[in-house]
């Protein structure tokens, strides 16, 4: 998604010390049972980090936003972990039900990891281009993301949020200059690009600004002396506080950031940046693969696909060379039909529409949570990828599939087949819409998001298109494949920026030579990979393993695989680490293959 939201930086929460609840010291010998511990992590959970409960539809904590660039919020989060894993360790794990030590394992996988992430000083590089606070504060200010404005208290929710932010923001620019003497600096490339984003919310005039949106459209339920109240609240903070803050921070990295902006493209220049990489691959790839072994996959996949690719060439009649083919493709105006982006998403629309009937052929565990395909709003759509926003647990709020299109004249539609099936559906919108709607999980099990699991789902996903009525184009069929030589092609780059030394423009080059995406698009997703180390390295890995497991459990069952039930073994139990995922799939296998003996 690019569940992108996601994705780098830890997600929001409240700022404060929590004493220990008072049954902290029950064990099962007490008949404290391990879901009253589930529910209170949820709980705690949901305090810390606000913008997640938001995201969820838990709209109880609408009002905070953490100042999560401070030591004190580091310190709360150490302490809050650290308590949790020693609760559990209260528990006989051989004691808990089969479900309930799964829950086990992720919740104490939970405290390791974020607990070693602590140690690390992300909070010194608080924004970049892609996957930054201001840019998420963009999105729910335009009153249509995930920031709820049904009522008077909405309002007001969303102007106390904006009040923390303004304090986020100040501290990120003290941060900033903290890592300027201590060496933690973004590359200078990726300044330039959040530059103009700052600039966008730096000036009025108020009644045009974005965050001015939410006032511009009340629900009927408001009255007319609360509007009139709210529009004047609302202008006081844009004026007051939101445009003065984004003033500071365009006006810090303009002229005091960007001069200290380093060379270096790789998190490897940065102090302990080995370490922090390999933590990093840790994180999202949840296993323990080295840099060079992960190069060395990225490199065996780029060849077996660059053969694939050969093939579907040949059948477009095309006789020049490969990396001839993909220039073809790049500019190729018969693959750029639209001069509105309206009619991009209407295209779209027509996948959705082919590909909805052909779903009961692979599934029988489908989502109730309602499903919608928008346009990236303009502010952030030229550094945008495409990406789903989950729906909210209680169906309320669609899954929403965001396509940026900053030129629809230059929208180049030969891989939007593969992009629907890896964003939307059967991807991002079937997997996290039916972890968000399962009622046999914990609470804190439903807003996972592991991102080795969800991106090589969505990745897996857009291998299903032929069955789903897909790919009948070879320019669409070659844009799958295409699409698989990106996420292979990030094995390769992703590590070669962060571990050996390559420069971005090295990066660029390798990608052109080896995909068909424009290079506009390359350009933007190689600075991705810059911003959000080893993040990218998750799609392939988690696919492979889905593939892996899937050849064998064909292989072993014969004549009694059944593709539906090896989709609701994956998706039964929300996102889970690699390693839990693959005991899942053995599990069933060899209780399948009991069964056919018997």
């Amino acid at each position: 998604m690019k569940f992108q939201i996601i994705k780098l930086i830890i997600i929001f929460g409240l700022m404060h010390a929590c004493k220990p609840p008072a049954s902290d010291t029950g064990t099962r010998k007490n008949n404290v049972p391990i879901d009253s511990l589930f529910e209170r992590y949820y709980e705690e959970r949901m305090e810390r980090y606000p913008l997640e409960a938001t995201m969820a539809g838990d709209y109880r904590f609408n009002n905070l936003l953490p100042n999560d660039l401070t030591q004190s919020f580091k310190e709360d989060l150490k302490h809050f972990y650290t308590r949790y894993q020693n609760l559990l360790k209260k528990y006989d794990r051989n004691q808990l039900s089969e479900t309930e030590q799964e829950s086990y394992d992720i919740l104490n996988r939970e405290c390791v990891i974020n607990l070693e992430g602590l140690e690390f000083q992300q909070e010194l590089l608080p924004v970049n281009q892609i996957w930054s606070l201001h840019l998420q504060m963009g999105q729910l200010a335009s009153g249509k993301s995930i920031q709820p404005f049904r009522n008077t208290e909405d309002y007001d929710n969303w102007l106390q949020r904006l009040e923390a932010f303004v304090v986020w923001c100040d501290t990120a620019i003290a941060n900033m200059r903290k890592g300027m003497k201590t060496g933690y600096v973004l590359p200078g490339s990726l300044i330039n690009k959040v530059i103009p984003q700052m600039a966008e919310f730096a000036s009025g005039p108020v009644i045009n600004h974005l965050f001015y949106a939410p006032v511009r459209s009340f629900p009927d339920n408001i009255e007319p002396a609360e509007r009139t109240r709210l529009k004047q609240d609302f202008s006081d903070m844009i004026e007051k506080q939101i445009i003065p803050a984004f003033s500071r921070l365009h006006h810090f990295l303009q002229n005091e950031y960007l001069p200290a902006g380093r060379e270096s493209s790789g998190i490897g220049n940065l102090p302990d940046g080995d370490k922090w990489y390999q933590f990093l691959i840790r994180y999202y790839t949840h296993t323990d693969l080295t840099p060079d072994e992960i190069f060395q996959i990225g490199q065996q996949e780029v060849e077996r696909i660059s053969a694939e690719m050969e093939k579907v060439k040949a059948q477009t009649g095309f006789e020049g060379s490969l990396k001839s083919f993909f220039n073809y493709i790049r500019t190729n105006k018969e693959l750029m039909p639209y001069t509105k982006p309206e009619q991009v998403i209407d295209h779209f629309k027509e996948i959705y529409a082919t590909v909805r009937p052909n779903l009961p052929g692979l599934f029988d565990l489908v989502p109730k949570t309602p499903f919608e395909i928008r346009r990236t709003e303009a502010f952030r759509e030229k550094t945008a990828s495409a990406e789903y926003n989950p729906g909210s647990s209680d169906g309320s709020r669609p899954g929403i599939f965001y396509v940026p299109v900053p030129d629809a004249r230059t929208y180049n539609v030969f891989a939007d087949e593969d992009l629907f099936l890896h964003e939307a559906i059967p991807g991002h919108h079937f997997q996290i819409s039916l972890q968000q709607e399962n009622e046999r999980l914990p609470k804190f099990r439903k807003i996972l998001w592991y991102s080795a699991y969800g991106e090589g789902w969505a990745l897996y996903s857009e291998s299903l298109g032929k069955e789903l009525g897909l790919y009948n184009d070879p320019y669409q069929y070659f844009g799958m494949l295409n699409s698989e030589m990106h996420r292979a092609v990030r094995l390769v780059v992703d590590v070669g920026i962060h571990t050996k030394g390559w420069t971005r423009e090295q990066a660029i080059q390798y990608s052109l030579d080896h995909e068909a995406e424009p290079e506009s698009s390359i350009v933007a997703e190689i600075e991705r990979y810059m911003a959000g180390p080893a993040q990218a390295l998750s799609y392939k890995i988690g696919q492979l393993k889905i593939q892996e497991l899937k050849a064998k459990a064909e292989k072993t069952l014969g004549e009694k695989f059944d593709i539906r039930q090896f989709h609701n073994i994956l998706l039964e139990s929300g996102c889970l680490p690699l390693s839990l995922m693959e005991k899942k799939i053995n599990d069933w296998i060899s209780t399948a293959q009991d069964f056919s003996f018997r």
